[in-house]
């Protein structure tokens, strides 16, 4: 029998639920199940296959409360942040259900006779799933994996598998055939690890830190095995003089603090032009201070708990005593792994605090003179995955965005991730893109078939 591990909800600190860690056997039973799923899985007509992810979206729907307040408990997201997530594990999957009817292969002009492409499944995927937004990182990966025609073993982080596993069984009940899509919970030194090294797994999908992606692409190397990995971020907010200053001030504080911070994609280096610095500061403290940190299973909180006592440690490693704290909100009292909203004006622009992800609810401003020197600011970072340019110039705006090495970027606004855009980072930030028309084709291998007509 699986040994068992506790779920803590981050904000009560109190024990919800005890879940299976499974052993390496029992993920390689796991594995079987999905072969010999794929084997059916694979010949499900285009339009059965879009009519099980649609019912799936459906029944996802129909579940969308329960699965947000089980994400407060799982994660300690904000209800209104849960509510969004649940319902983004909707959206994705009724975008791909669209996706095995338009699975397009190409027909090539050729001497002799006809040419043309096929889109194959490649088999058994397994999807490695962070704490930081257990919901919308899962559905990126089963959903158009099991559009293009893959059987899914998904791992959940450790600390937050409730959510997954609810998938799962909503899964089986929308009418998906049984293991085609299993949820397998454990450590990733055990249940991560054996997708990389399984022989059947035929592709990973990753999302976490770099420091385990680089294990997780150096693992599917040896066995050149694809993988797919979203890493980390230490994305800029760069606001030119010549920006609405208000606006780009009120806004900032939710680029960084939303999820406590734990986002890869947290504008978490704010870089101001020299001569609006004073002024970008003072509208930017009362943004600070009006973050509702809170319980976050209430209707107002705009801002929860960090994840864990021992991430709490290190979030607050990188605001040693000394440091030039400018703004610094509240917490609420009593239990729950809090951490309040601050703001540091770093001694140097190689500080940790500039060069290092935080994951956590602390930013980073510093100022630049022009825009030359944003640019080199911004880039300055083994991370590229996200970012936001705030200016009123619009050949300003493209020249930075062409220029800061990144793969998501948004001018005047901090939006990085919609469902039918591509996303992923450059540089340490990852390989590969997910979400989009083209992710189907990360979860394909194409064939191509050459027909002779000539006698």
């Amino acid at each position: 029998m699986s040994a068992l591990h506790e779920v803590v909800n981050p904000a009560t600190e109190e024990v919800v639920a005890a879940v299976p860690a499974l052993s390496v056997e029992e993920v390689d039973a796991a594995v079987a199940r999905s072969r010999g799923a794929f084997e059916s899985w694979r010949h499900v007509s285009p339009g059965d296959r879009a009519r099980l992810l649609r019912r799936f979206s459906a029944v996802v729907e129909d579940h969308l409360e329960e699965l947000a307040r089980l994400e407060v408990a799982n994660a300690g997201h904000t209800l209104s942040n849960a509510r969004w997530e649940a319902g983004n594990v909707r959206d994705v999957l009724a975008y791909y259900a669209g996706a095995p009817e338009r699975l397009l292969g190409h027909q090539i002009p050729v001497a002799g006779g006809v040419d043309v492409t096929f889109h194959e499944p490649l088999g058994v995927v397994g999807v490695i799933v962070p704490w930081n937004f257990p919901m919308p990182i899962a559905g990126w990966g089963f959903a158009p994996a099991l559009a293009a025609g893959n059987t899914v073993v998904l791992k959940p982080a450790e600390l937050t598998p409730l959510t997954a596993m609810r998938l799962g069984e909503l899964a089986l009940e929308a009418g998906l055939p049984e293991h085609v899509f299993q949820v397998l919970t454990g450590k990733g030194s055990v249940v991560g690890e054996r997708f990389v090294t399984h022989p059947d797994v035929a592709k990973v999908v990753f999302t976490g830190s770099t420091e385990v992606g680089i294990r997780v692409a150096e693992g599917c190397a040896r066995q050149v095995k694809p993988v797919t990995l979203e890493l980390g971020g230490k994305s800029a907010n760069v606001v030119f003089a010549d920006a609405d200053l208000s606006r780009a001030a009120a806004t900032a504080p939710y680029a960084v603090f939303d999820n406590a911070g734990q986002d890869c994609c947290a504008r978490s280096r704010i870089l101001v032009q020299r001569s609006v610095l004073d002024g970008f500061l003072a509208l930017l403290e009362p943004a600070v201070l009006g973050v509702r940190v809170e319980d976050p299973s209430l209707e107002s909180a705009e801002m929860g708990p960090l994840i864990s006592a021992a991430h709490r440690d290190s979030v607050a490693s990188f605001v040693p005593e000394g440091s030039q704290v400018v703004i610094r909100g509240t917490v609420p009292d009593g239990p729950g792994f809090w951490y309040p909203p601050t703001v540091v004006v770093p001694s140097s622009y190689d500080a940790p605090l500039m060069k290092e992800e935080v994951f956590g609810p602390v930013v980073a401003v510093m100022p630049f003179d022009d825009e030359a020197d944003a640019i080199r600011i911004a880039n300055d970072t083994d991370f590229g995955l996200a970012g936001s340019i705030w200016t009123s110039d619009v050949g300003r705006a493209l020249r930075v965005s062409r220029a800061i090495e990144s793969g998501n970027l948004s001018v005047n606004s901090h939006s990085s991730v919609r469902y039918w855009t591509p996303f992923g980072g450059f540089k340490k930030s990852g390989l590969g893109r997910e979400l989009g028309p083209d992710a189907l084709h990360a979860f394909t291998e194409v064939k191509n078939v050459f027909i002779a007509t000539d006698e």
